[in-house]
């Protein structure tokens, strides 16, 4: 179930339902994480195809030697190893719905092949000499700009344009802010279904903090942060000195203990289903401060900070100050990198003026 209340979500999700009732190819764009399979189910859901397969293929994850036959199966024979003929996702998605995520990863010369199922809706196997047609509906997916990719070269703009029929596009968590309270009670009970525990609760003052995060991984972070407060709060109910390292790193000790307040429309209860009617209300005015001009003040003195802590840390005995402050400083500059970028690891890089590799490792060494 798809949950939202901001208006451009909803607009989303309007177009989704009207595109559903066709059999036109869809296009959905965003940045990753932000609920394209999701939005691809909404679309087969409620479209006439529903009680047929919706097939997914993920063309980042395949193999270049596997997609071809992934996609159209192959003839005993076709190829070593082909011991039985094989049907492809084409073929199991007959009467269904086929769903190409990150399509703009799909080598060059199988985009021949799908402009050609697209165009006149027959295909062959691997290895094969009859024709079969295709009764599918396809709706793609992608983060990346497929019109710049079209100008490097590395994807067909004729099947550009037979894709980009219908373009629908999600919009970042962080251009969503007022969807991040309710998203976040939701994901919560839905770990403790998962795990078989209680559900927590969390407070306004951490919920406030998780509003002004800038979720580099949208909502596909929020749920991952949800699952891990699940596991990890110590208590029952969830205080912003609880959230994960990579949502308060870099907030002054005081925006962590006390988190800034925010309008009671984000304060929202209970997750009422995505494009559901609203409901009137007039929320109270609540007098606060942002997260922003918390963070402008602490840091006004960065270096006296600095030399704060680390006296702190050498008064308290520690023998690795230097490794603790570091990876602090690491985390943080890597990850205002990769909020800058949009979580573009590579562009992140090049901006931090160190290599790809050393971005990966660190990533995973600091756990961001």
């Amino acid at each position: 179930m798809m949950v939202s209340e901001s208006e451009v979500a909803r607009e989303t999700l309007s177009q989704a339902l009207q595109v559903a009732k066709t059999d036109s190819c869809v296009l959905i764009t965003g940045e990753t994480g932000t609920g394209k399979e999701l939005l691809a189910h909404t679309i087969h859901e409620h479209s006439r195809r529903q009680s047929q397969p919706l097939i997914t293929v993920d063309c980042s994850s395949l193999p270049e030697s596997l997609i071809e036959s992934e996609l159209f199966g192959h003839e005993r024979g076709a190829f070593t190893g082909a011991q039985a003929m094989r049907r492809g996702r084409f073929e199991q998605a007959e009467g269904g719905t086929l769903f190409l995520d990150e399509i703009g990863d799909m080598p060059f010369d199988l985009q021949t092949r799908l402009l050609r199922v697209l165009s006149d809706g027959n295909f062959y196997r691997v290895g094969g000499h009859s024709a079969i047609k295709a009764n599918v509906r396809v709706i793609a997916a992608t983060h990346q700009d497929l019109e710049q990719r079209v100008r490097e070269g590395v994807f067909r703009e004729d099947l550009y344009h037979r894709l980009n029929v219908i373009r629908l596009r999600l919009p970042a968590l962080r251009e969503r802010r007022e969807d991040v309270p309710m998203l976040t009670r939701h994901f919560l009970k839905q770990s403790a279904q998962q795990l078989g525990v209680e559900s927590k609760r969390i407070s306004d003052a951490a919920i406030a903090t998780l509003v002004h995060f800038q979720f580099p991984g949208n909502v596909r972070q929020l749920e991952n942060i949800c699952h891990w407060l699940t596991v990890m709060a110590p208590a029952q109910v969830i205080e912003p000195k609880d959230l994960p390292p990579e949502v308060t790193a870099g907030l002054p000790a005081a925006a962590v203990e006390s988190a800034p307040e925010v309008s009671a429309s984000l304060l929202v209860s209970a997750p009422p289903a995505w494009g559901a009617p609203e409901v009137a209300s007039t929320p109270a005015p609540v007098h606060a401060s942002t997260v922003a001009a918390s963070m402008a003040q602490a840091m006004s003195d960065w270096e006296t900070g600095l030399e704060a802590e680390a006296l702190s840390l050498l008064a308290a005995g520690r023998e690795d100050v230097w490794d603790a402050i570091v990876n602090r400083v690491e985390a943080r500059l890597i990850q205002t990198a990769l909020n800058n970028t949009r979580g573009r690891r590579i562009e992140a890089a090049q901006k931090l003026g160190i290599g790809r590799n050393t971005i990966t490792r660190k990533i995973q060494e600091l756990g961001l």
